[in-house]
């Protein structure tokens, strides 16, 4: 008599364990594209080096909007633009294209900008950081945001 009661409370105890592991990675999954999207992210690192905000010479920014799904920034000279796509903690980047100005200032940064977000495969967020890493897990752009209201 006893086996089967210990049996089934077992079983239960097994089922609910279960149950309750599934629930918490989707609701992280919520929170971690809420902390994502809809937010204005200026870079801060490029790699390990510190990038300082410049008006003059244009700091480069990122937001990622739920609604459209669209990606949409400046690399600090030209306007960005892409179709993104998220799978846990990947981040497919799709069909990016920018404008093509000349920045005399600001050349360098924006290519080294460029190079790095092409490597994006994942990221991380929270708080008020983001950091897109490549497939490797390392940090190749890490920004900090400023809320964006929404109408």
């Amino acid at each position: 008599m006893l086996k089967p009661l210990l049996s089934s409370v077992l079983l239960a105890a097994t089922l609910a364990i279960s149950g309750c592991n599934s629930l918490p990675s989707n609701v992280q999954q919520q929170q971690n594209e809420a902390l994502l999207q809809n937010k204005e992210w200026t870079l801060t690192h490029i790699g390990a080096t510190e990038i300082k905000q410049d008006a003059a010479t244009g700091t480069p920014k990122l937001k990622f909007d739920q609604a459209s799904q669209r990606m949409s920034g400046t690399d600090g000279c030209n306007r960005l633009m892409a179709g993104y796509k998220i799978e846990s903690a990947q981040l497919n980047l799709t069909q990016i294209a920018a404008t093509e100005m000349m920045c005399m200032e600001n050349m360098q940064q924006a290519d080294q900008f460029n190079q790095a977000l092409a490597k994006v495969t994942a990221y991380q967020s929270y708080g008020h950081q983001l950091k897109l890493l490549d497939r490797f897990g390392n940090t190749v752009l890490k920004f900090s945001n400023t809320a964006i209201t929404q109408p």
